[in-house]
């Protein structure tokens, strides 16, 4: 790839930039050194940060010299939010947050070869700074008629809530350690996304003003679903890149549920398939919307390229498992739990179960159904299954045998029909 530049424009991927004839020659000519940041304010990175993340990687696949940035002396400041001051988390959670955000960006760059990535972090520069030496050697070179019209700082401004000191100076801090990182390793260019614009630009009006030298910067769009919502945002909550917070199963399912709207343009966002091979996608997609191809290859290649390849063909197994499609005693414990998780339950104990529970009275503590009869009609139509197995009699009881175990303990997946599901978990 050698116009990188047009690749990410044509990816969408490019929202503003400093200078973007400059930019772009500075790309196509030089190996530059570049550098995202990730701040530890949450246990692990999210949907969003994955569009940096497969920026940066792009890049570097393009020859040029990533440094990923982990904010250990930002993460302890917090980025203004528009909705009001953050908690300030204790020193050790922040480092331990720290290391496992260093993992997960670990995974995304090559840290060997001509273009070897490395990972920085700003506690190593900005816990030698004094306060004077901060203010005297950093501070005077931020106007405050310029921080002040930054968007989440105005915002604040003019709500009841204010702004704190420390929050406001968090564009001091970031456009330091972009001028620490010009100084020690020659970096040129930060990326981020939009909403983080005026922190961007902090860090190269200083390398102006203190080294009188022009510097990049570049800024993805920030990534919008066609309905309106968040994206990354389900009924369940953030979409987070650790396996312990979002399921294989679940992170799978995000991306087999996007939008036929969106789905494309997601395609040339987080999928590292060629636009060319993105474009036949979806020419096939839009003759023939209703086999999801465009769905199944996005959450195919994001699955993968977050957590693995067996992992993502466990979540397929999974889905299919769920429906009738494959043997559910065949998954294992982890990933049967992230399957059923967010499906309608009721609670059944040890007891009930060895006494014999009806199975029409499961399908209606599973909320399935409203109505033992309804449970009756269902059994007597064809349309009632346990485990995927059809009940054939109404007074089937289910039995300790059909308990299928997961991390939490046991469960028994109940079906009515071809798509509603239910399940019971065994408790006691």
């Amino acid at each position: 790839m050698t116009d990188i530049f047009s690749e990410l424009k044509a990816r969408g991927l490019v929202a503003v930039s400093t200078d973007e004839a400059a930019l772009q020659k500075a790309l196509d000519t030089e190996s530059l050194t570049y550098y995202v940041g990730f701040d530890p304010t949450a246990p692990s990175l999210h949907m969003g940060n994955l569009v940096q993340l497969l920026t940066a990687a792009r890049l570097q696949q393009a020859g040029h010299n990533p440094l990923a940035l982990v904010g250990g002396a930002t993460g302890l400041i917090g980025d203004p939010r528009m909705s009001g001051e953050r908690t300030l988390n204790p020193r050790e959670v922040v480092e331990e947050w720290l290391a496992k955000i260093r993992v997960q960006v670990e995974k995304f760059l090559d840290f060997d070869g001509p273009h070897a990535a490395q990972i920085v972090n700003n506690l190593d520069w900005t816990s030698q700074l004094s306060a004077i030496d901060f203010l005297r050697d950093i501070g005077k070179h931020f106007p405050v008629n310029r921080m002040l019209a930054k968007e989440s700082v105005s915002a604040r401004l003019n709500s009841e809530a204010g702004i704190s000191f420390t929050e406001f100076s968090y564009q001091v801090m970031q456009g330091n350690d972009y001028l620490e990182l010009y100084r020690r390793y020659g970096c040129t260019l930060q990326t981020g996304g939009s909403d983080q614009w005026g922190n961007l630009t902090s860090g190269v009006d200083l390398i102006r003003r203190v080294e009188q030298e022009s510097v990049h910067a570049l800024a993805t769009p920030l990534i919008t679903k066609a309905d309106g919502t968040k994206f990354g945002k389900t009924e369940s909550g953030t979409v987070w890149l650790d396996s312990t917070l979002t399921s294989p199963y679940a992170f799978s399912q995000f991306w087999l549920n996007a939008d036929d709207r969106d789905v494309v343009k997601y395609l040339k966002v987080f999928s590292l398939r060629s636009l060319e091979e993105i474009d036949a996608i979806a020419a096939e997609f839009n003759a023939a919307p209703h086999t999801r191809v465009a769905q199944k290859a996005l959450a195919e290649d994001v699955t993968t390229l977050v957590h693995g390849r067996q992992a993502y063909e466990q979540a397929i197994a999974a889905a299919s498992a769920l429906f009738g499609g494959g043997e559910l005693a065949g998954l294992d414990a982890s990933t049967l739990g992230a399957a059923t998780a967010e499906l309608p339950r009721g609670d059944v104990s040890a007891t009930q179960l060895s006494d014999g529970l009806p199975v029409a009275d499961a399908f209606v503590t599973a909320g399935i159904v409203k109505s033992k009869g309804e449970a009756r009609r269902a059994i007597r139509d064809g349309g009632a299954y346990v485990n995927n197995v059809k009940v054939t009699a109404e007074d089937q009881a289910l039995t300790a045998a059909e308990v299928l175990p997961t991390e939490a303990g046991g469960v028994i997946l109940l079906r009515r029909g071809k798509k509603t599901l239910g399940a019971v978990d065994i408790v006691g």
